[in-house]
Formats: structure tokens, sequence, C-alpha cells
């Protein structure tokens, strides 16, 4: 009880800040979880070159649709 009484008091004005203003890490984790996923099926990669692209293919949100001109 005395070790989270000690954290609650080191942390009180990130956790007031964050109930305050109502932000979350949520997204960030999202996208930590994809990029998790990613490695995952790769099943390793040649280089980080390669494992980059992959992630920016996958959450870059590009638009795949052909464009005419």
């Amino acid at each position: 009880m005395k070790k989270v009484a000690k954290m609650v008091r080191d942390h009180f004005g990130g956790i007031m800040n964050a109930i305050g203003l109502g932000i979350s890490n949520g997204m960030l984790e999202a996208k930590n979880n994809c990029i998790q996923r990613i490695k995952r099926i790769a099943c390793g990669f040649r280089n980080k070159d390669r494992f980059m692209t992959s992630i920016l293919f996958h959450l870059g949100n590009l638009d795949m649709a052909v464009s005419t001109l």
C-alpha cells in the first residue's frame, strides 16, 4: 500500500494532467500493436530498411487507387 501511495504521489502531476485533458496513449498503443503484428508475420527481415518499408506500407494510409490522367 505504501509503495502505491508513493507512486501516486510521485506521478500526481501527470495523473491530474491526463484526467484534466482527457488524453490517453491508446492511439500510440494501437500503432505499436500493428508494428508488432507486422514483425510477427514477417518472421524476421533481412535489414532495417525492409522492416521500415513494411511498416510504412501498412500504416502509411496510402491511397492505393489507380490514378488516371
